[in-house]
């Protein structure tokens, strides 16, 4: 046998059943789509490396807004219970816009803005109910973003050097 019709041959062997595949996946995806959907759902529970994640994201930005981690998520837990679409990040940015702006606008509480938000508006719009400008939100809700970003990254620097900073445990020692 030629090497070009032992390819030829190869080709047609592994192709077919791969062609079958793709359009036996094409015809069934209409059916599927329901089963799909739910597959998709959010666990009611998170697991522990998800609380854990959790919480070690509170340690980051806990700090800056003068409270401590339990207290924060504490809080969050609260939050959800009245708004379950709620997430990390706009309560976090709740509690750092009313830091922020509760001294210039003594509307603008955490409270007030977890409340536009389970109203279903955003953050943009609930500033705006508050009394700041289309602008003024939008500058408020950048400066909270990036006040994040940076807690996140000292968090993780500092995290990162401490664990650099301990010995390995996983390392048999030699006697």
């Amino acid at each position: 046998m030629t090497i070009t019709r032992l390819i030829s041959i190869t080709t047609a062997t592994l192709a077919s059943p791969l062609l079958l595949g793709i359009s036996g996946n094409a015809s069934a995806q209409g059916r599927a789509h329901h089963a799909q959907a739910a597959a998709h759902a959010p666990a009611a529970h998170p697991s522990a490396d998800q609380a854990a994640k959790a919480e070690k994201g509170f340690t980051a930005i806990a700090e800056k807004l003068n409270t401590t981690p339990d207290a924060l998520k504490s809080a969050y837990d609260a939050a959800r219970q009245a708004n379950p679409k709620l997430t990390r990040g706009q309560f976090i940015a709740a509690n750092l816009l009313a830091q922020h702006l509760g001294s210039k606008n003594s509307s603008i509480t955490t409270q007030a803005v977890l409340d536009g938000l389970s109203s279903g508006k955003s953050i943009g719009t609930t500033l705006q109910s508050l009394g700041l400008s289309p602008d003024e939100a939008t500058e408020a809700q950048r400066a909270a973003n990036h006040e994040l970003r940076d807690a996140e990254r000292q968090s993780a620097a500092s995290s990162k050097a401490a664990s650099e900073a301990k010995p390995d445990q996983d390392k048999p020692q030699n006697r």
